[in-house]
């Protein structure tokens, strides 16, 4: 790297960053970045003002290296730096400056206007297969698809995923390439709550245009026919390339202003073509429990179940109050039942009537097991009142509780957020915290986030939501899998391919099964112990423990690194943020944080 242009003004820079003020406090970020521009400019600068034309340089950074320049110089018995003007523009002899513009005007060469060309996706790309699909089925096109079968139809003809992200370093796919065809108004969204895509006129017309020069390309390569003439088709529609898909982007856990949406949300939903489970062999899962895979599940048949919720005992009003939410849920009508959870506020089960499905006791658990005869469905909410919200964000049980949410393979989770009068300091100083988490739980977690003004309002959405999954799950097949064949350490895995080979089916648990898994203790492993012992530290995230995770699979591994670099003090501290440097900024590890680290795990 070519030497600084400037070293004392960088020299000054790294000083200031390592004082307790701005080292402890927000603005270490900006006087990184500030140093970092000093670094990268290559020319000498006379005067602290010169900095502030680099990016990231204001006005207080450059006041303050300012003063030490001064100081420098007065105590070298140097002469001072003199701020140079900025030049004047040369407006002599111009007494009319508005003639003179237009005779500027008139000199230079008209220019050229630039010619606007029509946008066309380069070819098996992300939006090349967004058209392409929507363009193959003339009976969506008023009414359009939903975002994940648009996403299964698309996958076929494009070699990026619509699932997963290319590489590490990022965290959109495929599916980004739809804000590129909205800007361009080739396709529009219809639709609410859940959202359909379909081509507008503009849309069709490129689509038309993709497959003439499609048709042409084919028609001159006669040499090999049978292999180009069918390349961009899809094999078929039930391809899957990776995570568990749903069948909706909303279903199921959606804010339910009335009772019959998602009834008809799910019914007017058209949904892919799937491979059946019973032809998939062990072969493809090699890392999933092959236990379970291999085991048939057990088919509850609609009419041999009963939907109700459960409410955990801990989930009360006051102290003094303790039955109210679930006596106000009584009287709307709900079967209501409180019980301890193991993990969240409210869950809903399949109560089965045994006498109707003998075959579910007899194959599935022992009968003196409790909950034995309920099956866990897919959705689980977690009730937080604000200034609840707010003492999890420090103490650290905010992240605990997403990672056991993210452990338990529920395919639906609601945080359900009561509005609470906070004081006026400790609204102004952790609003944006708490904003910020409440965005990352919808973007990054894919966490559904329900805010409600008081308790009244969240008793209601829970009661349109049972009443609306009782509607939902009551005339379809459940299949359970056999609590003998359950994995702790491979349980999400599993869940993750089964619901990947067939999105539409609902794979249960039974609530004991339940239980034993979502335990805070017995079902932690070694890795889930070492990284809830990670996210101990202030600052490490549920993200960033999973990546030292990664490169040090064990907390012995984690430990013996620090002890290969000897007595290095300096390079302990930094060996976990050098590591992690290449990661996405919320899985970054800065200096500061990767020396607590070391102080902890480096000794």
């Amino acid at each position: 790297m070519a030497e600084c242009a400037n070293t004392l003004y960088a020299q000054w820079l790294s000083e200031m960053m390592e004082e307790p003020r701005i080292a402890n406090g927000k603005a270490l970020p900006t006087y990184r970045r500030a140093l970092r521009a000093i670094k990268e400019c290559k020319v000498v600068m006379q005067h602290a003002s010169e900095a502030e034309d680099l990016n990231g340089i204001g006005k207080n950074i450059c006041r303050a290296l300012e003063e030490k320049h001064n100081k420098y110089c007065l105590e070298n018995n140097l002469p001072l730096p003199q701020k140079h003007r900025k030049r004047a523009r040369n407006i002599i002899g111009a007494e009319d400056p508005e003639a003179d513009i237009a005779d500027s005007s008139r000199d230079q060469p008209p220019a050229k206007k630039r010619i606007k060309k029509q946008y066309v996706p380069n070819y098996r790309s992300g939006a090349y297969a967004l058209m392409m699909a929507l363009s193959e089925l003339e009976k969506f096109a008023e009414k359009g698809l939903p975002k994940e079968e648009l996403k299964h139809r698309a996958q076929p003809y494009t070699d990026a995923s619509f699932f997963v992200a290319t590489d590490n370093t990022k965290y959109y796919t495929a599916w980004k390439s739809i804000d590129t065809l909205l800007q361009k108004e080739y396709v529009c969204v219809k639709g609410h709550p859940t959202k359909r895509y379909c081509l507008t006129d503009e849309g069709w017309a490129a689509a038309d245009q993709m497959r003439m020069g499609e048709a042409t390309q084919n028609s001159t390569e006669q040499a090999g026919p049978s292999k180009t003439k069918n390349k961009n088709k899809p094999v078929s529609t039930s391809t899957s390339t990776s995570q568990s898909s749903k069948v909706t982007a909303t279903t199921g856990v959606v804010d339910l202003s009335s009772d019959s949406k998602l009834e008809s949300e799910v019914q007017n939903t058209p949904l892919p073509k799937l491979i059946p489970i019973k032809d998939s062999g062990p072969s493809a899962t090699k890392s999933a429990s092959a236990a379970t895979l291999n085991s048939k599940p057990i088919i509850l048949q609609p009419g041999t179940f009963e939907v109700k919720l459960l409410l955990d005992t801990r989930e009360i009003q006051a102290k003094k109050n303790r039955d109210y939410i679930a006596g106000e849920l009584l009287k709307q009508g709900i079967d209501v039942e409180t019980r301890a959870l193991p993990l969240g506020d409210a869950v809903w089960v399949a109560k089965v009537n045994t006498a109707c499905a003998p075959a579910f006791r007899l194959q599935n658990i022992n009968d003196d097991d409790e909950g034995s005869d309920e099956v866990v469905l897919e959705h689980v909410v977690e009730r937080k009142r604000l200034d609840d919200l707010l003492h999890s964000l420090k103490d650290g049980r905010y992240h605990e509780q997403k990672f056991r949410l993210r452990k338990s393979g529920m395919r639906h989770v609601t945080y359900l957020i009561e509005d609470y009068s906070l004081p006026s300091e400790t609204q102004a100083h952790w609003a944006q915290s708490i904003e910020s988490s409440l965005a990352q739980m919808q973007v990054v977690d894919d966490i559904f986030v329900k805010r409600t003004a008081k308790t009244d309002d969240s008793i209601k959405y829970l009661a349109r939501m049972t009443r609306s999954l009782k509607k939902m799950y009551e005339h379809k097949e459940l299949h359970v899998l056999p609590s003998m064949s359950l994995d702790v350490a491979m349980h999400h895995k599993t869940l993750q391919i089964l619901r990947e080979k067939s999105p539409i089916s609902t794979f249960c648990i039974t609530f004991s099964a339940f239980c034993s898994l979502c335990d805070k203790s017995d079902s932690l492993t070694l890795r889930d112990l070492y990284l809830k012992m990670l996210m101990c530290m202030r600052g490490v995230t549920g993200d960033k423990a999973i990546e030292i995770q990664k490169i040090w699979p064990t907390p012995n591994a984690f430990i013996e690194a620090y002890s290969d670099l000897g007595p290095d003090a300096a390079a302990k501290k930094k060996m976990v943020s050098d590591r992690l440097a290449k990661q996405i900024s919320r899985k970054q590890i800065g200096p500061t944080l990767s020396a607590g680290i070391a102080e902890v795990w480096g000794k």
